[in-house]
């Protein structure tokens, strides 16, 4: 089956540093996901810089001056590192026109507080491989598209959009307007097996350990469990993904 590449472009990557660096990546329109600051550094330059990573919704993290020694690699930081994102995120209304374009009910893999890149990448390439029209992950407590999810991705980012929102909740209420429902993994849930998971649907993955935070499983319509037979309680994240990913293909082809 042909697919359709998706048109995220992959821009050089990653971590950016310095002062003036970190401006002009912003007065360039670069996508920054995350932005480590000096704790009390608040002159001028950094106080600007901090303006232009709130106008664009960046994550800014305050740390110590050893910490950012620890991850600069020229060790000219002036108190400042920006993660820049290594491809574009796309919008919502591209993840449904995406469906839309292959004539399937939308099918989207939401993310909950998944800090793992490798995780990330993993469950991008499931994604794609599943027949997924694309991702959504948060903004805030969550990896962006680094140089290494690209890698783990094995090429996935091209062709299945991801889309970074503000408020998972709030975007789980916009798509349920546009017909999708959701279901999110919880291994208090009913068995995957017992659930329709036909039509348009949205499947919620949490983290490992925590799981799908509170707010979010409120907004979904079930909660899905995958049977354990084993000694601990809980699958990789982008196991879980897969396993129910694929029981929804199961479903859909059935």
């Amino acid at each position: 089956m042909e697919e359709q590449q998706n048109t995220n472009s992959e821009a050089p990557v990653s971590i950016i540093e310095g002062r003036n660096a970190v401006m002009e990546a912003y007065r360039a329109g670069r996508t920054i996901d995350r932005l480590l600051v000096m704790d009390g550094c608040q002159d001028g330059p950094v106080t600007s810089i901090k303006r232009a990573a709130a106008k664009q919704g960046t994550q800014i993290k305050y740390v110590e001056k050893v910490r950012l020694d620890q991850l600069s690699e020229t060790g000219k930081h002036q108190g400042v590192i920006a993660y820049a994102a290594a491809y574009r995120y796309a919008e919502l209304a591209e993840l449904l026109a995406a469906a839309e374009q292959k004539g399937e009910p939308p099918f989207f893999i939401l993310l909950d507080n998944i800090e793992d890149p490798h995780n990330l990448g993993a469950i991008i390439r499931t994604a794609n491989l599943a027949g997924a029209h694309g991702v959504i992950i948060p903004k805030n407590r969550a990896v962006g598209l680094t140089a290494t999810v690209a890698r783990t991705s094995a090429g996935a980012l091209n062709f299945t959009p991801v889309a970074k929102v503000t408020n998972l909740g709030k975007t789980i209420e916009e798509l349920k307007k546009k017909g999708l429902w959701f279901v999110c993994a919880d291994m208090k849930g009913t068995p995957m097996y017992d659930l329709d998971l036909k039509g348009a649907i949205g499947l919620v993955i949490g983290s490992e350990g925590e799981g799908v935070s509170r707010l979010v499983k409120e907004k979904c319509d079930f909660a899905a469990a995958i049977p354990m037979k084993g000694h601990i309680d809980s699958l990789n994240a982008s196991v879980a993904a897969g396993v129910l990913a694929y029981e929804i293909v199961r479903q859909r082809m059935s």
